[in-house]
């Protein structure tokens, strides 16, 4: 074998292991869909993030789960302009054991499964083309 055909058996390999973890997240979210509970949270703060380019603004939310408990967790994405304002309620989903809770929103629920795959998309083009066509 020779020294380019590793380098594209490396860039396959990765491939296949992204795309495992995106089935694997995409897997988690289905689950707390149809497991978890879901109940509105408001947005009691915003928790500024300094970056290389300026700030950026982290909401914290707030709800009450099935055993009367206020829960605040704070979003594990920032943005400016704030995605959300305080006041602002928005639909979570959480796991009935409390640890895994999401924003029902399309990038909320699906956020790494399409990062994943959007890495992983060109890499399995890219080592399965040269493995594909080198044959021929």
């Amino acid at each position: 074998m020779k020294m380019i055909e590793y380098v594209y058996a490396v860039i396959l390999s990765i491939s296949v292991v992204l795309i495992f973890f995106a089935l694997k997240q995409y897997n988690n979210t289905k689950t707390l869909e149809a497991e978890g509970i879901r109940t509105k949270a408001k947005v009691v703060s915003l928790i500024q993030v300094s970056g290389d380019k300026g700030y950026t603004y982290k909401p914290v939310f707030e709800y009450t789960d099935r055993t009367n408990t206020v829960v605040r967790f704070n979003s594990s994405v920032s943005s400016n302009p704030p995605a959300y304002n305080i006041g602002n309620s928005v639909m979570i989903i959480y796991a009935k054991n409390g640890d895994d809770r999401k924003v029902v929103s399309f990038w909320g629920l699906y956020r790494w499964t399409i990062v994943l795959l959007a890495i992983a998309s060109p890499l399995l083009i890219i080592g399965g083309g040269y493995f594909l066509y080198s044959r021929g």
